[in-house]
């Protein structure tokens, strides 16, 4: 029983290949790209923005080898100074898609599948044809991850941000902050508070001349 929706763009029927190896298709399709395609929070192919495809079909002994590119536009965040990077993204890609009763050296499986056999498959990751149909998605969507760069940005000799106010040091490379010597903190704190000292002894000036008054 097929559990592949053929009516999704990211599955290709195979039938027109009768399973006669050497035989060949070749597929163009252009479709809307799923959700999370790229690496999270980082960069990746919009969803809904367009991937075109240009697949290769053919039959051999154990299954159906795809030969395969796509071309789609990325969108991300430069890692130094956050701002929106945009890019072309072109991949090229193989796989082959086993008949489901063959394993991998082309021999009829049994009806049975041993837990050593099954181990085997999961880690090689192995990709089965369901009927005549296969999903591209999970090959497809490996192939863009390993193509996008982990730490992407927007020019190579970007500056970052500046790390007291936040201002992108790009558009404006001599962007500096005057430090101060913390030797000097103590008398600054006595600075910012000017005329204190010298309020204290007019103060004290006018409380005596007062008093010389009273007493005349």
């Amino acid at each position: 029983m097929n559990r592949l929706d053929h009516r999704d763009p990211l599955v290709f029927d195979t039938h027109e290949l009768g399973r006669r190896p050497g035989s060949l298709r070749k597929v163009s399709r252009t479709l809307k790209a799923p959700e999370a395609f790229g690496i999270v929070d980082v960069i990746g192919v919009p969803a809904g923005s367009e991937i075109v495809l240009e697949l290769r079909l053919e039959s051999v002994v154990e299954g159906v080898l795809i030969t395969g590119t796509a071309e789609a536009s990325v969108a991300g965040e430069c890692v130094r100074c956050l701002e929106p990077v945009e890019d072309a993204l072109d991949v090229d890609f193989q796989e082959l898609y086993y008949y489901a009763e063959s394993d991998e050296r082309g021999r009829t499986r049994s009806g049975g599948t041993s837990e050593e056999e099954q181990a085997d498959e999961d880690e090689d990751e192995t990709y089965r044809l369901e009927g005549d149909y296969f999903d591209l998605e999970p090959v497809l969507r490996d192939a863009v991850v390993l193509a996008l760069p982990l730490q992407p940005v927007c020019q190579d000799d970007c500056l970052g941000l500046c790390s007291e106010c936040g201002a992108r040091l790009s558009d404006d490379p001599s962007h500096h902050h005057d430090a101060a010597d913390p030797r000097w903190a103590a008398l600054q704190g006595l600075s910012a508070a000017p005329g204190a000292e010298g309020d204290g002894i007019k103060t004290s000036d006018a409380r005596e001349g007062a008093a010389e008054n009273q007493e005349k």
